[in-house]
């Protein structure tokens, strides 16, 4: 297989580097570097398990590393913009603390996931990248546009550290998730990800009517996408 073979992990090590360069910028109160630095990690940890696939270059270092990489790009990264976010509106230094549960529980699904062989092209609990795009939309939003609702509900004492538990309980719960990667021999597009896409599409068109940053429609994609799982949950749950 010779260089071939190494493709993957050094996509792979990108993803990483790009993570320890967003927590350096995370620790320096700088999200709009940290955040742009998480979407380059998700897109080199797309292309990783996307480019082992083309190559048919799977290999145990390489399933290993991917957590590794994604323990820092999504588990660590995204805690620490929180704190930071935290910090920067004068939150308390015990509460704004319980923003690394977030971290915690991101180590713990990663794990679990290794050694889960339920989860393929669906999820159980979140995804971490899911729960890490939230966090570092959010923690951007309200660095780039000041002065708005959400702005003010992040320098109360309590908010932050409750995105960072609920998430981290989500991460490791049982909840089912469905994901964008179609399953062999299932409908590209069913009535869940048709609903999905929809609402997505609305958030982008109005983010863009509003003239707001454009983090806040990853916001609200991310959020859509949890909210719409949680109410199929429930309502599976029911039956």
């Amino acid at each position: 297989m010779g260089l071939r073979k190494h493709i993957p992990n050094s996509i792979t090590l990108m993803n990483l580097l790009c993570g320890v360069l967003g927590v350096i910028c995370a620790i320096q109160g700088r999200p709009d570097l940290a955040f742009p630095l998480m979407l380059a990690a998700a897109v080199f940890d797309f292309c990783d398990g996307l480019a082992a696939r083309l190559l048919k270059a799977y290999s145990p270092i390489g399933k290993e590393l991917d957590s590794l990489a994604d323990m820092v790009s999504f588990g660590v990264l995204p805690a620490l913009m929180l704190l930071s976010c935290a910090h920067a509106r004068g939150v308390a230094a015990i509460p704004a603390c319980l923003t690394l549960f977030l971290a915690l529980m991101s180590g713990l699904r990663l794990a679990k996931f290794n050694v889960d062989e339920r989860q393929g092209s669906d999820f159980i609990g979140v995804a971490t990248p899911t729960a890490a795009m939230l966090c570092g939309s959010l923690t951007y939003f309200v660095h780039v546009q000041p002065g708005t609702p959400l702005d003010a509900l992040c320098g109360s004492v309590w908010f932050l550290p409750a995105v960072a538990v609920v998430l981290g309980l989500l991460l490791v719960s049982e909840i089912p998730m469905f994901g964008m990667k179609v399953a062999p021999g299932h409908k590209l597009l069913d009535a869940k990800r048709t609903v999905f896409l929809c609402l997505s599409v609305t958030a982008v068109v109005l983010t863009a009517v509003l003239r707001l940053n454009w983090s806040l429609a990853v916001l609200l994609i991310f959020s859509v996408y949890l909210l719409e799982n949680l109410i199929l949950w429930v309502a599976n749950a029911g039956k």
